[in-house]
């Protein structure tokens, strides 16, 4: 890994709103000649699952993705965004967990039903037993297409809501909860969210098809989230990359791992001490 990742580094003020909110926006983490050849390994992965039989009206949920293309591949360790996910969880971590959304428009009303919200991790919400429950993880949803107005199937929040374990929805079933709003972000912004903030997707009322990578980094502890085949990749790859993509020497080196395990804290060692600890 080149030091030069060091200067995307988490800034006090990205950890102050990350922890405050759940939330945290990266404004250009992508160029435009990476969100293009990013887009179109997306689009084929898209048209040929079309091809196969998937309806193209309705959302396409593609986990496992990394594998398709190199593009996906280098995104896993990018280091204009690595820098700050080791700032948020430390250094014993992987990607866990991955997945592609792609949005095509609804052709539907608009309507003021109240959307899915959900925190992310299923039963580890009811099998936690500390309040607030811990983050354990969170997403970094890289933003392929323009979503920056309001019923382009946005992603919607309610900030600060990562510290809450219960959500009050409307009885009656209309609307959002108070305080919810709509993540508003331009192709090639990348977005950090907690998995336990309350979110949801939404209804795409628009003629653009929403298009958006994620990423899901957590603890080297936590089991995959996908029946994930990253292994394949281990070959050909840098040590830190390898420990991102799940690599390790045994099963006890993922709670008590030694320098081989994550070489990632090797490296801070000699190029930010601080963060190696």
């Amino acid at each position: 890994m080149n030091p030069s990742c060091l200067t995307h580094r988490l800034t006090e003020d990205e950890r102050r709103t990350f922890n405050e909110t759940g939330l945290l926006q990266i404004e250009n983490a992508l160029s435009p000649e990476q969100v293009e050849s990013l887009t179109a390994a997306s689009d084929r992965i898209y048209e040929a699952k079309v091809t196969g039989g998937h309806n193209p009206k309705q959302a396409l949920f593609y986990p496992n993705f990394i594998p398709d293309d190199k593009l996906f591949l280098d995104l896993v360790d990018y280091e204009k965004i690595l820098p700050k996910v080791w700032g948020i969880l430390g250094w014993n971590i992987y990607l866990y967990h991955a997945h592609l959304i792609v949005t095509p428009p609804s052709g539907q009303e608009r309507d003021n039903k109240t959307f899915g919200w959900h925190q992310d991790s299923g039963r580890v919400n009811q099998e936690m037993e500390s309040h607030p429950r811990p983050r354990l993880s969170f997403k970094v949803a890289y933003f392929l297409s323009d979503t920056s107005e309001e019923g382009r199937g946005n992603f919607w929040v309610l900030p600060g809501s990562h510290l809450q374990d219960e959500l009050q929805r409307p009885a009656d079933g209309q609307g959002q909860p108070e305080g919810a709003m709509p993540v508003l972000a331009k192709p090639g912004t990348a977005v950090f969210f907690d998995r336990r903030l309350w979110h949801t997707a939404s209804p795409n009322w628009s003629d653009v098809t929403r298009k958006i990578l994620f990423y899901g980094y957590g603890y080297r502890w936590i089991r995959t989230k996908d029946d994930m085949t990253v292994s394949d990749l281990w070959q050909g790859s840098d040590p830190i990359r390898r420990q991102m993509l799940g690599w390790g020497v045994n099963c006890n080196g993922h709670y008590s791992p030694s320098d081989d395990d994550v070489p990632l804290r090797v490296w801070l060692r000699e190029h930010s001490p601080d963060e190696a600890k």
